[in-house]
């Protein structure tokens, strides 16, 4: 049985039933299915079901964004935000696959060369709580578009979300078995993940989570021989270059440290900032963070809502003291609140030195690490050193400086004077223990498809 809790509140919301390997077995078949019918479909038929999609999420967003609050506890302002970004990338992938499937001709020797793109199949993913539609439509829309199908295991504090999204899909007229979520029970969690991975039906899989829970997947799907797409977690760098307007770098660094309190794998975690300018932009970062209104994610206003569990919560307030006992100086926040609810405050680290919780770990919660760098050196230098490599932000008055900079950063990508988000026009995902493969844009899209190669008489 899974339980749902609201982190803002703690009390349960919900209980459903879990599936065990022969349901799970049964839903794989249906959606295979489903899936060698989708295959002959044309683009038009199918973009028609994606924009029908879209239309729905927009019509439905207050509606799905009020779900998202009450199982996770993102301000119901930036749920109902999330729900809308789900239509952009519908639509952007029935107005535009066709475009980026189209088949790719040339001439070899006097023959005729053709390289198609083709559906793969039932594809597995496993999705996570934090961004609990975006995260799986971003993945679905290109690969159905593709002529694929889908199979989610999603986290089970968002079990309600899960089953809401299968929903949608159905009633925007796609076949009834083709997008499928399966819910399991915790304890068995490793057990049918590895159940379906092994199963003929599934031909790929898709992880956006942890880097642990991506590294153990990955080693089933290896076993597999079945590719996989790995999106997982990131400890981003958000340079402040000496020339930088503090005023928008530190807009854009609170903006995206506080955003989904902090909980995104693209949130900006560690400020790299340059000596002659470090003193300003820490009383500006510590008086914009000690500004944001926490408290309930439905009122309006509220900025910062509760982190998503207590195991999370906790765990975000033992990287604070032990960076603290390590020497790191707490400037605000850094304390559990005595109230109902899953809330950690705004907290700015700062002094953070290698070794350090805060310098070393990814930190999924509303807390800024600020370190201390002589030049652009030895920025891109503390940039580096880290496992991850998934998203980074470069603030200076010179495009040209940034872009020498953004260079040498060992990223998926890097936005400069500006917070990093993802774009649907975009390729996103990461190096090291970031993950691999990419998401959204025409890369995105041919992650899951058959690139098979053709020789023609010319």
């Amino acid at each position: 049985m899974i339980v749902t809790i609201n982190p803002a509140t703690g009390e349960q919301l919900a209980e459903y039933p879990v599936m065990i390997a022969g349901q799970l077995d049964a839903v794989l078949r249906q959606a295979e299915a489903d899936f060698r019918r989708w295959r002959s479909t044309g683009f038009g038929e199918r973009s028609t079901c994606m924009k029908r999609l879209a239309e729905l999420l927009r019509e439905r967003a207050a509606e799905h964004g009020r779900l998202i609050t009450l199982e996770m506890g993102k301000p119901l302002g930036q749920a109902v935000a999330e729900v809308n970004k789900c239509a952009w990338v519908c639509d952007y992938f029935a107005d535009h696959a066709e475009e980026f499937l189209r088949p790719e001709e040339s001439e070899i020797d006097g023959s005729r060369g053709l390289v198609r793109f083709e559906p793969l199949g039932v594809i597995l993913g496993v999705m996570p709580w934090n961004f609990p539609y975006w995260q799986v439509i971003r993945f679905a829309a290109p690969a159905m578009m593709a002529g694929n199908g889908i199979v989610v295991k999603h986290a089970p504090n968002v079990t309600g979300c899960s089953i809401a999204i299968e929903q949608l899909f159905r009633d925007a007229g796609f076949p009834e078995h083709l997008y499928r979520a399966v819910h399991i029970d915790l304890d068995e969690v490793d057990r049918l993940t590895g159940f379906m991975i092994d199963h003929p039906v599934i031909k790929a899989v898709s992880v956006t989570g942890s880097t642990g829970a991506g590294r153990a997947v990955a080693t089933k799907a290896g076993r597999a021989l079945k590719r996989s797409v790995l999106e997982l977690g990131g400890s981003d760098p958000y340079i402040v270059l000496d020339d930088a307007d503090l005023r928008q770098a530190v807009d854009a660094c609170v903006a995206g440290r506080l955003l989904n309190a902090g909980q995104s794998c693209i949130a900006a975690k560690r400020f790299i900032v340059q000596s002659g300018v470090i003193g300003e932009f820490t009383r500006m970062i510590v008086e914009k963070m000690q500004r944001a209104v926490m408290g309930d994610p439905f009122r309006e206003g509220t900025e910062v809502g509760p982190i998503a569990r207590a195991d999370l919560r906790d765990l975000v307030h033992s990287q604070v003291q032990r960076s603290v006992e390590a020497g790191a100086a707490l400037l605000c926040g850094g304390h559990v609140p005595n109230a109902p609810g899953c809330y950690y405050p705004p907290t700015v680290l700062a002094g953070v030195k290698k070794g350090m919780a805060a310098y070393e770990e990814e930190i999924f919660g509303p807390v800024a690490t600020i370190i201390e760098v002589a030049d652009d050196d030895e920025a891109v230098a503390v940039a580096n050193d880290s496992d991850y490599g998934l998203g980074s932000a470069v603030f200076s008055g010179s495009a040209e400086r940034a872009l020498a900079i953004a260079e040498q950063l060992e990223t998926g990508n890097c936005f400069v004077n500006a917070m990093v988000k993802s774009d649907p026009r975009l390729p996103f995902g990461g190096v090291k223990h970031s993950g691999y493969g990419r998401e959204l844009s025409h890369h995105g899209i041919r992650e899951f498809v058959n690139i098979k190669a053709l020789l023609l008489p010319g």
